[in-house]
């Protein structure tokens, strides 16, 4: 997701603490969040597969149709309990075929197993689709029409989850093993764009039906599906795997004259996110990105698009910033997933950080550290970067995920140094532990970082991840020329650049004063590497 833009939740969580109107309130009240502690009921099971069998209704704006999950038991349960809102009206549910009883209330589906385990359970299910008051950031559907007069639908899900478009087992602890498949069904006039590869479509009697399948693990919120009249502008992208993978860009008719510039955007930041990421992580899928109603989204060989195509000169190519940051989401939150939103940053942090690194690789040292420097005046240090464990996404989710998170990145560049960093960088992604149907978590990737090094490295991020205070940087005089520099109850110790008189010279700093000499007034960290209270 995004990084800007956070004037409307922190709009609202201002009001929260002083006095918020009745209104508002309820505003507040009725939106959707997913994770914190897992219902008991979903401990018993786990979804491994979706297939969406959906019609779109843009006039009406509802979609109908069924979903079928693929369920595996860890327990035994009477009470197969999945997440829907309440808006819809489910019609029936059947399990391997046969029909079971079940209540849809307060956003919630328990379906009666009677004593039976159905591999296969399905819900047949219409209404009207809850509608984005702010996408993405408070998600949902939204409808639209183009400059023609035309439908154009768009979806958006991350801090609301799978149930506002499917019944679903709607925690981060779920990502589905095997994958997702929609058929969605839409006027003959319209295409759609979804996860995976088009496997076909079929016209019948007006309508068309677009069939989508991919084999990948996916967390719910990367399920997605756009609607359009759509230009495709395809190609092929041969990374540093070797695979060729299909590349193509969706636009509105009304804009294909922006479609070639569009791909090569894209194919850009695909080089360059792997230079620093590795591969691309789904080759057997495509590479992709479609031009929605709303700012963007990461999901899965999908990407929403929705800058309007604000290209900027970067060196010698062009770039958009948030195509490249919502591109890097299929390596740090597609790829790589965390099971618990209390690890937000890693999705968010990580990828913000790979935004930077599109300045390093093509414009230079200098417009990096630039960047660096905008990116750290927004930087709040209000809340720890990692929540408490067990976290809704609406706690989870604040500013810091992204500016601190990266800015954490940077400084362990300058700790490590960049023949260490960078790949290590890059195997965070090619960790199996870490990647896929497997799982991320913050304590197991400082492990994975601080493993092989003599740094105080696993001190340095406990503090950075779960403190919001920073180190305190102490420069006293002692005499003449002789200053005492400390870092005054720290735990750790840090490599760090000291100006004096004769230039940059390079010191560990620690609670521990250290005398440095210097005629001059001396300056920590002059090219700011690291977030100090000074």
């Amino acid at each position: 997701m995004t990084k800007t833009s956070f004037i409307f939740i922190i709009f609202l969580l201002s009001f929260s603490f002083s006095g918020i109107t009745e209104s508002l309130y309820a505003q507040q009240s009725e939106s959707w969040n997913w994770g914190g502690p897992m219902d008991p009921h979903q401990k018993k099971f786990r979804v491994s597969h979706y297939h969406l069998d959906l019609e779109i209704l843009p006039n009406s704006q509802e979609i109908a149709g069924s979903t079928t999950l693929s369920v595996r038991y860890l327990e035994n349960t009477d009470t197969l309990r999945l997440d829907l809102v309440s808006q819809y009206i489910v019609n029936d549910v059947k399990g391997d075929g046969h029909s079971l009883t079940f209540v849809h209330q307060n956003d919630l589906l328990d379906i009666r197993l009677d004593g039976k385990k159905p591999d296969k359970v399905t819900v047949y299910y219409h209404g009207k689709t809850p509608i984005a008051s702010n996408p993405p950031w408070s998600g949902g559907f939204t409808w639209e029409k183009d400059s023609q007069g035309d439908h154009w639908m768009g979806l958006s899900s991350q801090n609301e989850g799978g149930k506002i478009f499917m019944p679903c087992l709607d925690h981060p602890k779920n990502k589905p093993a095997n994958g997702v498949s929609l058929s969605i069904t839409v006027p003959a006039i319209y295409s759609v764009a979804a996860n995976g590869r088009l496997k076909g479509t079929v016209e019948d009697t007006g309508k068309k039906t677009f069939h989508w399948e991919s084999n990948y693990p996916i967390m719910n919120y990367n399920i997605n599906f756009t609607m359009g009249k759509f230009h495709m502008e395809k190609g092929n992208f041969r990374g540093i795997s070797g695979d060729e993978i299909p590349m193509v860009a969706y636009v509105l008719e009304e804009n294909k004259d922006k479609a070639p510039l569009l791909l090569e955007v894209l194919k850009k930041s695909t080089e360059t996110h792997e230079h620093f990421f590795g591969a691309y992580p789904f080759p057997e899928d495509k590479i992709a990105v479609v031009e929605t109603p709303y700012l963007g989204m990461e999901h899965q060989t999908i990407n929403a698009y929705g800058n309007n195509f604000q290209f900027v000169r970067m060196g010698e190519v062009w770039y958009d910033w948030l195509l490249h940051h919502e591109l890097g989401h299929e390596w740090f939150g597609n790829k790589v997933s965390i099971s618990d939103w209390s690890d937000y940053w890693i999705h968010e942090g990580i990828t913000s950080y790979g935004d930077w690194l599109f300045y390093l690789k093509h414009d230079g040292e200098e417009a990096y550290h630039e960047k660096v420097a905008d990116a750290k005046k927004r930087i709040k240090n209000d809340l720890p970067v990692v929540s408490p464990p067990e976290s809704h996404s609406d706690i989870a989710y604040h500013p810091d995920v992204y500016t601190k998170g990266a800015f954490i990145m940077h400084s362990l560049r300058f700790m490590l140094g960049d023949d260490a960093f960078f790949p290590l960088l890059q195997g965070i992604a090619h960790q199996e532990v870490f990647t896929y149907a497997n799982q991320a978590s913050t304590v197991d990737l400082i492990d994975y970082l601080s493993k092989d090094s003599d740094l105080d490295i696993k001190e340095f991020l406990s503090w950075y991840l779960y403190r919001e205070d920073l180190p305190k940087v102490s420069v006293k005089k002692k005499k003449k020329n002789i200053y005492l520099i400390s870092l005054p109850g720290s735990t750790f110790s840090l490599p760090i650049d000291v100006k004096t008189e004769k230039g940059i010279e390079r010191i560990t700093l620690s609670s521990t004063p250290i005398e440095v000499n210097s005629s001059a007034h001396v300056e920590v960290d002059p090219l700011g590497w690291y977030l100090l209270d000074k």
